[in-house]
């Protein structure tokens, strides 16, 4: 892995299905946990006021999500999470479900995020703090 970020995820016995295989809805949730923890760490965090937000105040426009091979058992995984497209009032990120070193995917797909402004919910542009450390996620060949 030369660019993004690896996140260790924790699967929970709880996440898997009746057969034993991590949920499908549990996948995006896992991708969105590991998110979250990798913008507050660069101090993005939504606190309860949108209006204070900032650039945590975005949506999601659209998920696009593969399955590679099923999640058998509870433990320890990762997301690698990587920008292909950093705009104005917009971004999309790519990310792998993959095992705690980052050797074998298990899916993979992007999400498109928008900015939103806290009063009209309206495109709103990143603040020049957040393209910063975006920009350290652009994948090489972005």
């Amino acid at each position: 892995m030369s660019y993004g970020r690896l996140i260790p995820v924790t699967v929970h016995f709880d996440d898997l299905d009746a057969l034993g295989l991590l949920h499908n809805a549990r996948y995006p949730l896992l991708v969105e946990r590991a998110w979250t923890e990798l913008w507050q760490e660069k101090g993005v965090r939504f606190d309860g006021d949108w209006s204070a937000a900032g650039d945590a105040c975005n949506a999601v426009r659209e998920l696009r999500i593969g399955y590679e091979a099923p999640v058998t058992r509870a433990g320890a995984y990762a997301v690698h999470l990587w920008l292909e497209r950093l705009g104005r009032t917009g971004l999309t990120y790519g990310f792998r479900l993959c095992s705690a070193d980052g050797a074998v995917t298990y899916a993979r797909g992007s999400r498109v995020l928008v900015r939103l402004d806290a009063t009209t919910l309206r495109p709103a542009p990143w603040s020049e703090a957040f393209r910063d450390g975006a920009r350290e996620l652009l994948r090489p060949d972005a």
